[in-house]
């Protein structure tokens, strides 16, 4: 009997979970639905009477999409955008967040503080300062200017998550690394990392999700050649409001991209915040 009650629960927890994940997933179907459709259909009906006439469907709306170099110039720039600040936030704060759990230097304990106060600075209150500075450095309206401002924005948490990740490590094994004569950089990058993969992982997805649907910094800080694809599909709304058949496949681009991401780091994420979270 208990196991027939377990089996019966195990079923409706699993049945829920379905149908959650389709619910959640409607959106994202409902728009890619629309993205293959004309104008004219969407005007007449909603994406769901493509049940009944599936002869609404075609790829001509991505054909049109590869003919916009607005939209496809924006979508490189978004790449161009989102990776390398990816990267260097991630670099940048496993190396700092290494140094902050086992090394000691002075001003070990201050800096941090420092950095974990960075994280109730909003975005908001740097947006004029740094303008007027990339201004002057030459650097505002371009690609590698809302990098920097990105980089600068996600340091603060990427170091505290990997830090306290870090010093969940056994210290007995840096220990008995460095008695064996491990370097710091060989253990940083032959033990630590390895180990903190899921962490990494995590924080990989945090800031690429981030950068990549931020329209606020890019719309400050990017130029008509270097905006991202957020502003220009907001650009497109406001010049050619009717042309639903170029701006519903671009922002199923847009929207498809992080999904794929975070589905691909998945099994890395929960994990990865949890340990890091706390210490």
């Amino acid at each position: 009997m208990n196991a027939v009650r377990r089996g019966l629960s195990s079923a409706v927890v699993q049945a829920f979970l379905v149908v959650i994940g389709l619910v959640w997933m409607t959106p994202l179907a409902g728009l890619f639905l629309s993205s293959l459709r004309s104008a004219e259909d969407t005007a007449e009906g909603g994406w769901w009477t493509v049940f009944t006439s599936p002869g609404q469907l075609s790829f001509d709306n991505y054909a049109a999409l590869l003919e916009n170099t607005g939209i496809t110039q924006a979508f490189w720039n978004t790449v161009l955008i989102s990776v390398p600040t990816t990267v260097l936030v991630v670099v940048v704060a496993a190396l700092a967040g290494y140094a902050f759990a086992w090394l000691d230097f002075p001003g070990r304990e201050p800096i941090f503080l420092v950095v974990v106060a960075l994280l109730v600075v909003p975005v908001q209150i740097g947006l004029l300062p740094v303008a007027k500075l990339f201004g002057q450095l030459g650097l505002f309206g371009t690609i590698p200017g809302v990098v920097l401002f990105h980089v600068a924005y996600g340091l603060p948490f990427a170091v505290f998550l990997l830090r306290n990740y870090f010093a969940e490590m056994p210290k007995e094994m840096l220990e008995a690394a460095r008695m064996d004569g491990g370097s710091e950089w060989r253990i940083f990058t032959r033990l630590v990392l390895p180990v903190g993969r899921p962490a990494i992982a995590s924080l990989a997805i945090f800031q690429f999700l981030w950068v990549w649907n931020d329209m606020l910094v890019a719309l400050l800080f990017a130029d008509s050649s270097s905006q991202p694809l957020t502003v220009q599909l907001q650009s497109q709304i406001r010049q050619f409001g009717s042309n639903i058949d170029v701006l519903a496949p671009g922002a199923f681009l847009s929207l498809v991209v992080p999904v794929i991401v975070f589905f691909a780091f998945q099994r890395h994420f929960v994990q990865g915040v949890m340990a890091g979270s706390v210490k």
